[in-house]
């Protein structure tokens, strides 16, 4: 989508789809069979070839509410999908049973709808959970046990922590890795069988102790945890360790691209070697899944670390999860963002490998530029001072025409009534005006926009000195719309609201949570011995709340409505707070960036 005023900005570069265009060229997965849900090698075979060429997932844990950065995997993995003929998936990874809530859940899957993605299509509804697949991982643990790729540790954390050596040092092999299929079975059986307490023993796979890379250190696999689990109940007190469940969640559920995080680049080599052991025993279907890394979305003025999030909400920082000024998709659709602007700025910054830091301004730009396309106008005055037209009669009032949308005739237009007394905005007058200054100072003229051109005629002030009302005459003959309207030439243009009409409501206007744009980074000039908290660099101006003045017709403005207040911004009525007839408006991002600058 783009303005009209604004250059089309190509779509940046994504080597994935590279990948994919390339595997679909080779027919690498044309014979793959789906058996219609998950399952194993068996399970598939007897199905029929895979209507999808494709198959992603979004898989994550629902330990807390999705960030930016989770967006832009959502729009990736189903992105890809729709683009190929595929599906994507939508997976719950609910492995860890101490950390996860359904709350987590019914938000992640509220935030993928409000993005615009489904793992719906047609008769397939591919919604899963990794703890629905416990069984098979408790028996692919076992298979691996018996084919002498598995053995149960019992050193305690801190022996195999010192024994796993490091980046530069081979590590040790356990005094129990040479128990045998017999003995590792019976404990493995027994840890299912809660006969141990947690920490007892643990399941690790048998690969190479000295390998560069640690995490093919014999791995955890499986540990004891006696906790009820929100799906599973108390069925379990063993759960698959995240390393170990995940790959075999992408098989078995068919996944062809695996699309993670460059932090799981590492983690790849055991991802292959866990599929290639289990594609051997016959237990997964071939081709196997394949892994492949992007950087993950690192913006200026955000934090998207999930323990400093945590932080924020729980010291009260901030007004809860979904505040609009916190980068979690809850609080970005309370501030009124788009779904479609999180689509565009996708686009735009694409997908690659290095890690870059992108700046704030692309993102609210790709709001901005959804959102002049898609808002209708709409009038408010934010900081209200009153006009007061002395040759307008008093109690006489008319309806101006005002279009809806000046890109889109087709929206029509709306009326808004004028009389003589109005709400202008406090800058529009100035007593002595300084340099360059246009609209209303005594004996200037300017344009009411959709009304009449008036002449400053001065002021009424309060005791303290302040300005409380100003003064001026309308020529009548130069209502806009009409023959007359062009025969007065003046600079300046002014916005206005009806005070007999106007509805006073309560605006919020949100700024960036930090004043830095790396929030807890060593500044230039620091002493060495200085720590940076990243809490020190909050924006004290994050949010100001006032009362506006705003045309009559806002009043019955639906909660997640969004506007463009002429010359304010976007703004939406709160998903929250707003009442029938008692919309309560957050502001989403201004006209253009103002950040750092005057004025």
């Amino acid at each position: 989508m783009s303005s009209p005023n604004k250059p089309e900005v190509a779509p940046a570069a994504n080597f994935i789809r590279n990948i994919v265009e390339a595997d679909l060229a080779a027919g690498k997965h044309a014979q793959r069979r789906w058996a219609g849900h998950p399952g194993i090698a068996a399970d598939h075979a007897a199905g029929p070839l895979d209507p999808a060429k494709i198959r992603t997932r979004f898989p994550p844990e629902p330990n807390g509410y999705l960030h930016f950065g989770h967006a832009k995997s959502i729009l990736l993995n189903f992105g890809l999908a729709e683009a190929f003929a595929g599906r994507c998936h939508l997976r719950f990874d609910d492995t860890n049973p101490e950390k996860e809530e359904q709350e987590y859940v019914d938000s992640i899957i509220d935030a993928v709808h409000w993005l615009g993605c489904s793992w719906e299509k047609g008769s397939e509804s591919n919604l899963y959970y990794a703890s629905n697949y416990f069984d098979w991982m408790a028996r692919f643990a076992e298979y691996l046990i018996s084919a002498g790729h598995a053995y149960v540790d019992s050193q305690s954390a801190e022996e195999m922590r010192v024994n796993r050596g490091t980046l530069t040092q081979p590590g040790k092999d356990s005094p129990f890795r040479g128990r045998s299929v017999e003995e590792n079975m019976d404990l493995f059986k027994g840890m299912q069988a809660g006969e141990f307490a947690d920490g007892t023993h643990i399941l690790r796979a048998k690969i190479d102790m000295s390998a560069p890379n640690i995490n093919l250190r014999d791995p955890a696999i499986y540990r004891i945890r006696h906790a009820t689990h929100h799906n599973t109940g108390d069925k379990w007190c063993v759960y698959p360790m995240y390393t170990f469940a995940h790959p075999i969640e992408d098989a078995l559920e068919n996944i062809t691209h695996s699309i993670c995080t460059l932090e799981f680049e590492d983690q790849r080599p055991f991802y292959d070697w866990l599929l290639e052991r289990l594609a051997e025993g016959g237990l997964l279907q071939r081709p196997l899944p394949q892994q492949i890394e992007f950087s993950r979305l690192n913006l200026t003025y955000v934090v998207l670390s999930k323990r400093k999030l945590i932080q924020l909400v729980e010291e009260k920082h901030v007004d809860g999860w979904d505040d609009p000024r916190m980068p979690t998709l809850v609080g970005a659709r309370r501030r009124g963002y788009s779904a479609e602007g999180f689509r565009l700025f996708a686009e735009r910054i694409g997908v690659s490998k290095n890690d870059s830091l992108i700046d704030y301004v692309l993102f609210e730009d790709a709001m901005r530029e959804v959102m002049n396309e898609s808002d209708q106008r709409r009038v408010a005055v934010l900081d209200p001072l009153k006009l007061i037209i002395d040759n307008y009669p008093a109690g006489q009032f008319e309806d101006c025409s005002v279009t809806n949308h000046p890109l889109h005739p087709e929206l029509g237009t709306r009326t808004m009534p004028f009389g003589r007394e109005l709400w202008i905005e406090g800058e529009d007058f100035q007593e002595v005006p300084e340099k360059g200054f246009r609209r209303l100072f005594p004996g200037n003229k300017a344009r009411l926009k959709y009304g009449y051109i008036v002449e400053c005629t001065g002021c009424d002030k309060d005791e303290n000195g302040k300005v409380i009302a100003v003064h001026c005459t309308y020529l009548p003959d130069t209502k806009s719309g009409t023959p007359g309207a062009d025969s007065v030439k003046v600079k300046g243009n002014l916005h206005w609201v009806s005070a007999a009409h106007a509805y006073p409501a309560e605006i919020r206007l949100f700024d960036r949570l930090f004043a830095v744009p790396a929030p807890g980074a060593r500044r230039e000039g620091d002493a060495p011995e200085l720590e940076r908290d990243f809490l020190d660099d909050l924006n004290p101006a994050s949010k100001t709340v006032i009362t506006a003045m705003l045309e009559p017709s806002l009043k019955d403005a639906r909660a997640e409505e969004r506007f463009q207040f002429e010359r304010h911004g976007y703004f939406v009525a709160d998903r929250v707070d707003s009442r029938d007839g008692q919309p309560v408006f957050n502001r989403a991002v201004t006209l253009k960036d103002s950040w750092g600058k005057a004025g």
